[in-house]
Formats: structure tokens, C-alpha cells, sequence
């Protein structure tokens, strides 16, 4: 079906034929847009009623006649109407609306001077609406290219902002790191310390999304920097902690960075216990006594577990006390320090029977090392 938004029937809202090329007086203007804005409403008041196909046709006509008022008016007309048809699923609507919007930004293109800029901020506007990503930043970078050059900056960083949320909401990582990273340089130059803050979390969590270790561990050293500036505390374990798992993730690769992740953790822990946040501090020591398990250190990872027994302990986690007993009596078996291991898992069976949990394995535990001692 051809495009309603393209039909040219006269219109009697309209005060002249359309053929007649004459703007209208501001009177005439003023007239109309108030016509519009009547039809808008009972647009809306149609589509509560569950009549979508007369809603969209009023609003149709609406959008036929908002070009009458210039192309600004008119593209936001279409972003209003644009968002609500992509919520109501009318997909016809939305490909109307789209191609109109093309159409637009091809006349304002072909003009010989620079498309206005409040018209391409509009036109950006009105694509983020109907969901199209692709045309939304190719306007946004006409505009980015618009306020550099008026010397704006604040506009530049507000165009970037707007440019990094539209890749960071169609998942293009890489894109949208290299757009954070500008608004980062544009923080740290001005001396913008919340905005610094605020981008670094951006970079930290787009480049954990887009699997770059490297490139994360990079920004959060710059962001763990800051929290020790600030005595964050709270922030800096839980981040502590994030830059650990990523140089594990990187000593799968590159076995020399392992010592990175064990000096990470460690900090984590340790901070997480001055600061009394102990049930933080028992997560991390679980993942730094799984490292030391996976490498073989036995000796390390029973001091770790240890310190773990303590940790459940101040935050009174008692299943965790209990798996923290079962992790000792496992690697006292490692160490085929039977006795050491019964002693561990009697402590927690103890805990066990507390809970009305597990005590059948324990109890198993406990008569394996039973037997293993006595041969």
C-alpha cells in the first residue's frame, strides 16, 4: 500500500490547496497547529478505547499535515508518533514513519548550506524512536561534526553520551568503548571527577561484556586508583575482586600473570576484613582457595581456609562455616593428614546436625578417614 504519510488530497484543516507553494501566515500557523494538537489528542483517546486502526489514521493525517508547519515540526510529530507505534507493535506504521524520516534527511542533506542542527538533533531523536539504530547515529555524527566545529563542548559531550548509549544498546562494544574512552579523556582533561568515575564503570563493564580481559583490567586499575583516593571501601573490594578473576582469566594464557590474581584477591580479602565487610571477604578467600587448589598449594590454601573459617564466623554464614570445614578435611586428605581431616570433618558435622543438613555425608567423611588412619 503506498505511503499514507505521502498522500497529497486536500485537507480542509488546510486554510489553501497544497498546490499553492505560499507559507503560511503565522495566523494561519498558529491556527493549524492547534487543529493538529486536537487531533493528536483524539488520537490518543482512540487508542485507549482499543480502536488502534482509526488512532493511526488520525494520526496519519495529523503527520500529513505537520509538514505544513516546517520540517522541524514535523519530525518531531513523527518521533512522538514513531515510539508509540514501535510500543503498540505496529510495524507498518513504523516503516512509514522511518521512510519519511529518510526523506527528510535527504532534503536537508541536499541543501547547500549545513542542515540545521536543532533539525538533526530531532531527526537523531526520531530514529532512536522507531528503533533504528544505523540512521540514528549516522545523523549524531553530523551532529557531533556540527558542535566541534561551533567550538561547543558541552553539546559534544552530551551528542557522545547519546552516540555511546545507542552502540552499548545494540551491543556494539567496540564502538561504544571507543566512544566512552573520548568522554573519559574529555573528564580527566576538565577535571570532571564524577563524570570520571561514572565513565570508568562504563568502560570497565563494556569491555567485561566484549571479553577483553586486558583492555579491562587496564581501566579498572585506574578506577580501584580512584576509590583508594576517595576511601571507598565497599567499591574498591568489589573491585579488588573483579581484577583478580580477570587476570585469572588471562593467566590461562599467560601463567606469569597468576601472581597478579593472588595479589589482587588477597587485597580484596584483606580489605573487605578491615573494613568488617565479612561476608564479602568469604567469597573472595573461596575463589583465592580455588586458585590455590587448581596450582597445587595445598599449605596456602589451608591458611586461606583458615582465615575462611573466621570470616563465616563474624558474619555468622553457618552453611558456609560448614563447607569451610569439609574444605579443610578435603585438603588435610590431600595431604593424607588423616587425623587433621577427621578432626575437620567432626566440626563439621557438628554444624551438620545444627542444620538437619548433610550429616549423612559427613558422617561418611569422617568413617573413610576412620579407615584410611587405622591402616
Amino acid at each position: 500500500p503506498p505511503n499514507p504519510l505521502e498522500l497529497t488530497t486536500p485537507d480542509p484543516l488546510l486554510p489553501r490547496s497544497p498546490k499553492d507553494k505560499q507559507p503560511l501566515t503565522p495566523q494561519e500557523s498558529q491556527k493549524l497547529e492547534a487543529a493538529l494538537d486536537e487531533l493528536n489528542q483524539q488520537a490518543t483517546t482512540t487508542l485507549q478505547t482499543g480502536d488502534r486502526i482509526t488512532a493511526f489514521d488520525i494520526w496519519n493525517r495529523e503527520l500529513r499535515l505537520r509538514r505544513y508547519l516546517g520540517p522541524l515540526a514535523e519530525v518531531q510529530a513523527l518521533s512522538r508518533v514513531g515510539d508509540i507505534a514501535w510500543r503498540e507493535n505496529e510495524r507498518q506504521e513504523v516503516q512509514y514513519i522511518t521512510q519519511r524520516l529518510q526523506l527528510i534527511q535527504k532534503e536537508a542533506q541536499s541543501q547547500k548550506t549545513t542542515a540545521d542542527l536543532q533539525l538533526l538533533q530531532a531527526l537523531g531523536q526520531a530514529y532512536q524512536g522507531v528503533r533504528s539504530p544505523k540512521e540514528a547515529l549516522q545523523v549524531y555524527d553530523q551532529v557531533l561534526a556540527a558542535v566541534r566545529q561551533q567550538g561547543d563542548t558541552t553539546a559534544e559531550v552530551n551528542t557522545l553520551k547519546t552516540i555511546g548509549e545507542l552502540h552499548l544498546g545494540w551491543f556494539d562494544y567496540p564502538a561504544a568503548a571507543a566512544t566512552y574512552e573520548q568522554l573519559l579523556t574529555f573528564a580527566s582533561s576538565r577535571g570532571d571527577r564524577a563524570n570520571e568515575i561514572a565513565y570508568l564503570q562504563q568502560l570497565a563493564y563494556i569491555y567485561k561484556q566484549a571479553n577483553q580481559p586486558e583492555k579491562s583490567v587496564k581501566i579498572r586499575n585506574k578506577l580501584a586508583e580512584v576509590y583508594q583516593q576517595e576511601n571507598n571501601m565497599i567499591q574498591l573490594v568489589a573491585l579488588k575482586q573483579a581484577i583478580g578473576s580477570d587476570y585469572e582469566a588471562l593467566a590461562r594464557e599467560n601463567p606469569s600473570l597468576l601472581q597478579e590474581a593472588f595479589k589482587n584477591y588477597e587485597e580484596a580479602y584483606t580489605t573487605a576484613w578491615q573494613s568488617q565487610q565479612f561476608v564479602r571477604a568469604g567469597e573472595i578467600l573461596q575463589k583465592l582457595i580455588a586458585l590455590y587448589r587448581s596450582q597445587g598449594q595445598v599449605e596456602e590454601a589451608l591458611q586461606a581456609s583458615q582465615i575462611l573459617l573466621q570470616a563465616e564466623e563474624r558474619s555468622a554464614n553457618f552453611y558456609g562455616l560448614m563447607n569451610a570445614y569439609d574444605q579443610i578435611g578435603q585438603l588435610h586428605l590431600q595431604r593424607k593428614d588423616y587425623p587433621q581431616a577427621r578432626t575437620a570433618f567432626q566440626k563439621g558435622l557438628e554444624i551438620a546436625q545444627q542444620l538437619n543438613y548433610d550429616e549423612a555425608y559427613f558422617t561418611q567423611q569422617i568413617q573413610k578417614t576412620s579407615g584410611q588412619s587405622s591402616q
